[in-house]
This record gives structure tokens, sequence and C-alpha cells, in this order.
């Protein structure tokens, strides 16, 4: 029998066609159409807030801080800006007191012309955009310890502020279980150490996709969030087509609460049995703007591999690696028990946190890769460089002496896959 879909890849769409002796399970998030325009959910969302957060205790703020995502993220700022910037203008807010912050986290700063691609052009010539770095210690202010022992050190004009905002969207992460509420902030806008601690939590069992309530790191992020007062989470719920089809605003844990259902709802897919072969694609651009952010895929198409099975990933990773600590880590990396070794050795790091993930993916099983990275770097990653998806396909199968069972995952940073055994 043939199968044929698609894989997302940039801005692209790769064909995939296959002869196959058993059905291809095709494993995707649900769709769901907008019920209205993207700026009238938004606007919906700040009239009626999902807790009792109320702009009028607001009004007299003279400094109001708003942290947005920065390229790495699909977030839909041209629909989401605009409305909240009309009600904070509504109270009587000027233009002046009003700061954008670009929540990079451990990424490179954004240089003023990384701005244009992140908000509309009449906000960018009407208001103050800035780029945090997480590694600039004079812009950090030291606010404590959370319970897990994480120091806390944020940005300190965003912190002063009287009004503290988040955007973003509530969507699976494959470690911190859901993206959206105050970690655009707290992981965004903080500093490096801080950074580094939280995510030395990624090895818990509980630090996967699809997990809220348990998850520790997530938790520690929303201490993160209350430690650094941040007053409204203004986030969204995106479908395949990345349109919104709901929007959530008011305190950041209640944001979560109420949109994670919907988006559980959304992502979750039930999953009888592992599969010999996945074939899988971050969703595209930006999902697969470089490999740091590619291997989210993995990470999820990994958990339906069996041992000794096959990931294909079609990823077009056009900014390269995305991280010159993982690159030096994996430099001298010649297997996946020497990275995990190697990782375990050096010590908790974000870069080389990647190269731990990968390595435990690839000891269950191969990678082939396809994408714009150089061949010799994809096999410094522990993966297989193939041109083409039939190239990728064909290989994968040609290592299985019997006919492999095969799942397409084509949009998987948005899809959480739920092993029925364990649910």
């Amino acid at each position: 029998m043939k199968f044929s879909g698609e894989l997302l890849y940039g801005t692209d769409k790769l064909p995939v066609n296959i002869e196959t002796a058993t059905p291809v399970a095709k494993l995707e998030p649900k769709e769901y159409p907008p019920s209205l325009p993207p700026e009238e959910l938004v606007t919906w969302a700040l009239q009626n807030p999902v807790d009792t957060f109320n702009f009028e205790n607001f009004q007299h703020a003279t400094s109001v801080a708003i942290a947005i995502n920065d390229k790495t993220r699909p977030v839909p700022h041209e629909y989401m800006i605009p409305p909240l910037l009309s009600y904070l203008s509504q109270m009587g807010i000027k233009r002046e007191c009003i700061t954008f912050y670009v929540a990079t986290g451990t990424h490179t700063p954004n240089m003023q012309k990384d701005f244009a691609a992140l908000v509309p052009a009449d906000i960018l010539e009407g208001y103050r955009v800035v780029s945090h770095d997480c590694d600039d210690v004079v812009s950090l202010l030291d606010i404590g310890y959370t319970h897990c022992g994480t120091p806390v050190h944020v940005n300190k004009p965003y912190f002063l502020a009287d009004l503290k905002i988040v955007i973003g969207n509530i969507e699976p992460h494959h470690f911190m279980g859901f993206s959206g509420g105050a970690k655009s902030a707290a992981i965004g806008l903080a500093g490096r150490d801080t950074i580094n601690k939280n995510h030395t939590m990624l090895t818990n069992p509980c630090s996967r996709i699809g997990k809220y309530e348990n998850n520790p790191m997530r938790q520690d992020v929303e201490e993160i969030g209350d430690m650094m007062g941040i007053h409204l989470a203004l986030n969204v719920v995106l479908n395949s087509k990345k349109q919104i089809v709901k929007a959530y605003a008011g305190s950041p844990r209640s944001v979560m609460q109420a949109g994670i259902p919907f988006c559980r709802e959304v992502c979750q897919v039930k999953v009888s049995r592992q599969y010999d072969i996945v074939l899988t694609s971050p969703g595209g651009h930006p999902k697969d703007i470089n490999f740091y952010q590619a291997q989210k895929a993995l990470t999820n198409a990994a958990q339906i591999v069996k041992d000794g099975g096959a990931i294909v990933l079609a990823a077009a990773c056009p900014e390269g690696s995305g991280s010159n600590a993982f690159e030096a880590f994996m430099s001298d990396v010649k297997s996946p028990q020497d990275a995990i070794e190697k990782f375990v050795r050096l010590g908790f790091s974000v870069g080389p946190h990647k190269g731990y993930q990968i390595a435990q993916i690839t000891k269950k099983a191969k990678v082939l890769l396809v994408s714009e990275l150089p061949p010799e770097l994809v096999k410094r990653f522990l993966m297989i460089p193939c041109s083409t998806i039939q190239e990728a396909v064909q290989e994968a199968i040609f290592h299985f002496p019997r006919k492999p069972e095969i799942a397409f995952m084509p949009k998987a940073v948005n899809t959480i896959p739920v092993l029925t055994e364990n649910e």
C-alpha cells in the first residue's frame, strides 16, 4: 500500500511517499478553526479575565513592562499587542511609559534590526523595545531563591515596573510540560545562573511534555513568576495553521490553569504502541529555525519509537545549530555514551544539555536528519545526514529485516503522544 503526506520544512513543504506493507499511523493535533477574528478573541480575553485581574488597579502606573518572545517562538504579536495597547491607552497610560522586553533567555540577544520581525512597524516606531541579555549582570537583580534552590536573578528594569505583563502561547514543551504563563519572563528575562539551575531538573522523569502540576521545572518557573510579581499574562492557543483559537488573560497561574485543559484537548494524541520508524518534523518555521529548537521534535518522537528503531527528522535549520556551546560540547564525542559521560563529568550547563538529550535519544534509536546543516556537523551531533526524505526513509526501512511499523508525526513540537498503556 502507498502512504502520501507532507512535512513542513522551514517555510516550505516536503512530500512524503512510502510504499509499505502495513498502514502508516498518522499522529497530529486536532484541527480547531477560529471562532472569531484574532484581535476580537484577544480583546474578549482582556475584557473577561480568568480571575480577578482588573486593569483599573493599575491606572496610575508610570511604568509598564511587557515581555514578548523572540523569533524562535511563533507568537502572533501582531494580533495580541494592539488590543493590549488599546487597553493601556484607555487607562491613560502614555506610550513613553511602556517598554517591550524581548525575552531571549539564553538565546543570543536580539539586535535592533531583529525587532521588525517581532512587532508591527507602527509599534516599533512608537514604543521602546529592548532585548534581554542573560549575561549582562549589571542589568540583573538578585531577588532570592526558590524552594528548589534556584537563584533568582531577573531583568532589573522589568522587575521594577509598576505593571508587569507577559505575552505568549500556551503550547506543549518537551521538558517544561507547557510553555506560557510566567515562563516568558521567569526564564526569558532571567540570568544564566537562574536558567541553568532550573534546567538541571530536566533529568527528572516528571519533566516532560504534557506534565504541569507535578513537573518540578514548571513549578519552579511558577515560583519564579510569583517572586517577580508578574501581574498579567496574555496567552493564546494556536491551531496547526498558527491561527488563534483561544485567548486568556489574568494572573500567570490562573491563565495556565484555564488554558492547559484546552491545549491538551488540541494537542494530546493517544498512541496504542511504539513504532519501528517515526517520520517527523518540528512543524516548520520558526520551530526549525535552528537545530537547538528542532531538537524538541526528537524528544517527542523518541517517546513512541521502539528501542533500536529509527527517527527520520525533517528540519531546515537555516540558522545552523543555534548554540555555540552545544557545538563545542559535541566537538569531541564519538558516541552517545561519550556524550552522556562527558555531560555528567562536566556538570549541567545550558547548551551542552542539548547534547545530553540527543545522546539519550540516539542511544535508543537511529536518527536520520534532512536539513540544511553541513553533513559533518550532523555526524558530530550523532545523527545520519540525508539529502532527501525519500533517501532517509529508504535507509531507515533497509535496516529492518521484517516489515516495519511506521508512524507519521508531522507537527511533533505541538503533539503530546500518550501511550495508552501509560495513560
